[in-house]
């Protein structure tokens, strides 16, 4: 279940799941920072090109007098290659801030891009949707905010029959949405929650990783609590996560990642966890991490940790809930293998990912808070010592818990440790 996902045929040695993998540690490194700095995190397709995907670029950045030019060839090129070669030129320019400026200011290049972007030709659509993807990835608002005219039409692909063209309109809202609150408002009414909750339903695992990283964006959004996350509970979103989130020969890891930060900044807002735990929250993550325990004693794969980190998080929080018990959810984790599962997890991370100790302590110090049961299972198990040898992180856990207590929305992570 582990084991890496077989790569697509066509590319090269440096295939769409080794991408995958860089931009998944990549984002490790961006969600730890960003709790620490308050950075925004954004994802970029290259997959097409193997040295673009590295972060290789020969294009030069553009004039106007070019970005003019190839505009006009893409748009009234004699031969449709031609018009997807100027694309495709413009795109590798738009790699680079100061073209992406000059493009922006151009007056009607946005009109002629989203023109490109509803043409009846697949090709020069797929390249037109690349150029926005790229803009989509810049680190200046007022860039994200000139795609606007292009945000509804993206919206709108996402329920067409292309998995490749659906996964990349994904990620350039996703990148959209975390950069500008007049996105999100432009989209919210336009019926984004449905839309991502259609996808959810979809085959490709491509596509719903790339749902779980738009969805965790606009989560992330200071408004979540009040104006997305109501919404989103309201839709068959949870329902569907959960489900992507059981363990089983299904479970695809990538996914499982992307929905397990999902609930996470979910249960952070606080806004109706009780319904979480009435959808199952509790039995799915606790199999998850039982799971996950199986899994680190038979493969030295990493990678594990960035499912670890969420799933901990989630049931730490949920277990905090007055509303735990009285939908019987408590049960559901009152198994003594889940607290020998955290210890399997403890020695995974001593030696891997020290920095998800005091998560792990944090979930055994509210799963114990409650339960004579779990509490005796530390004695029938033998494990005092072993915890002893973790005593010195206590202090850790009290600051954690006290940090928990006092953040006040899902945009922030209440959790220091990074993945």
């Amino acid at each position: 279940m582990w084991t890496r996902q077989p790569r697509r045929p066509g590319l090269m040695a440096c295939g769409v799941e080794e991408l995958r993998r860089r931009r998944r540690e990549r984002e490790a490194a961006l969600r730890k920072a960003r709790r620490e700095q308050q950075l925004v995190s954004k994802r970029l397709l290259r997959e097409d090109d193997p040295e673009e995907a590295g972060g290789e670029s020969s294009a030069a950045v553009l004039g106007e007098a070019k970005v003019q030019e190839f505009l006009r060839l893409a748009q009234r090129g004699t031969e449709e290659k031609e018009r997807e070669k100027a694309l495709v030129s413009l795109r590798r320019g738009l790699q680079h801030p100061e073209t992406q400026q000059i493009f922006i200011r151009l007056e009607g290049s946005m009109r002629t891009l989203v023109g490109l972007l509803t043409s009846n030709r697949a090709l020069l659509q797929l390249e037109a949707a690349r150029c926005l993807h790229e803009l989509s990835h810049s680190e200046q608002s007022v860039v994200a905010e000139a795609c606007l005219p292009a945000t509804s039409y993206l919206l709108t692909y996402l329920s067409g029959h292309s998995s490749d063209f659906i996964e990349l309109c994904l990620y350039t809202l996703g990148n959209l949405i975390v950069e500008s609150e007049v996105v999100r408002q432009q989209l919210l009414p336009q019926g984004i929650v449905s839309a991502l909750a259609a996808c959810i339903q979809s085959p490709h695992v491509a596509v719903l990783e790339a749902l779980g990283y738009a969805l965790s964006q606009l989560l992330q959004a200071k408004e979540a609590p009040e104006k997305i996350i109501p919404s989103i509970l309201d839709s068959l979103l949870p329902q569907h996560m959960l489900r992507l989130m059981q363990p089983g020969p299904k479970l695809n890891p990538g996914v499982a990642v992307e929905f397990a930060w999902c609930l996470h900044y979910i249960i952070c807002s606080q806004v109706n966890n009780a319904l979480l735990i009435t959808h199952g929250a509790l039995s799915t993550l606790g199999l998850l991490l039982l799971d996950l325990a199986g899994a680190v004693q038979k493969t030295e794969e990493a990678g594990l940790e960035l499912l670890a980190c969420p799933v901990l998080r989630c049931l730490s929080n949920l277990l905090t809930e007055v509303a735990v018990e009285a939908v019987g959810g408590q049960m559901q984790l009152k198994d003594e293998r889940i607290v020998a599962a955290l210890f399997i997890l403890f020695q995974f991370f001593l030696q891997k990912q020290p920095s998800l100790l005091p998560e792990g302590l944090w979930l055994l110090n509210n799963l114990t808070a409650n339960s004579p049961t779990l509490c005796t299972s530390l004695l029938s198990l033998d494990l005092i010592e072993p915890l002893l040898q973790l005593l010195p992180l206590s202090n850790v856990v009290s600051v954690l818990r006290r940090v928990q207590l006092t953040a006040g929305s899902c945009g922030q992570d209440p959790c220091f440790p990074a993945c």
